[in-house]
């Protein structure tokens, strides 16, 4: 192996792990790992592929972030895909908000290929203190034209058991949307 691999692994109540897979390409989710401890990852990768060697230094998680997928599929409806153009759109930012997108306002979202629109990820010292960033930042996350997911990460954001860590990989077969998050 030659640079990084992700394994992935299922955790359940008595926290034991048990292995699913290991990746050996940069992830979807690098931004996390990215954020968490400052170092750019799509960077060193080049620079591998060139013929530099990595360093050797391990890197420790020094803050939390958390990632959001913007998607162009409409929550209230099962998360169909909602293809079309985009006619409006904000982007938000700031210190601690990172977006990883390719969109724009006059953008058409294919029906033919992933729905992803952009990542959202918020960075900051605490879990509690990522979560507030990310309220702030899908509160300003305005995109017209297409349903998104948007509304499913706002209330996500508030619900209690999100909150409290207290959740496992049957969370959504409970979640039921609410209509108050669409107010965009």
């Amino acid at each position: 192996m030659k640079g990084w691999e992700t394994i992935e692994f299922l955790v359940d109540k008595h926290r034991n792990f048990y292995f699913m897979e290991m990746n050996t390409r940069i992830q979807v989710e690098h931004p996390i790992t990215e954020q968490v401890i400052d170092y750019d990852l799509i960077r060193e990768q080049i620079l591998l592929a060139a013929g530099t060697p990595i360093s050797g230094i391990n890197y420790y998680p020094k803050l939390h972030s958390i990632e959001c997928r913007i998607n162009a599929e409409d929550p209230y409806a099962d998360f169909r895909p909602s293809p079309g153009k985009i006619t409006g759109l904000n982007i938000p930012g700031g210190h601690g908000v990172r977006v990883d997108t390719h969109v724009y306002s006059g953008y058409t979202i294919p029906s033919n290929y992933d729905s992803m629109i952009a990542k959202l990820i918020t960075t900051a010292q605490t879990r509690e203190e990522a979560i507030a960033k990310m309220r702030r930042a899908l509160e300003e996350f305005y995109i017209e034209g297409v349903k998104t997911t948007i509304p499913f990460h706002r209330q996500l954001m508030d619900n209690e058991d999100y909150l409290a860590g207290n959740y496992t990989t049957k969370f959504m077969e409970d979640f039921v949307m609410d209509r108050k998050y669409d107010n965009h």
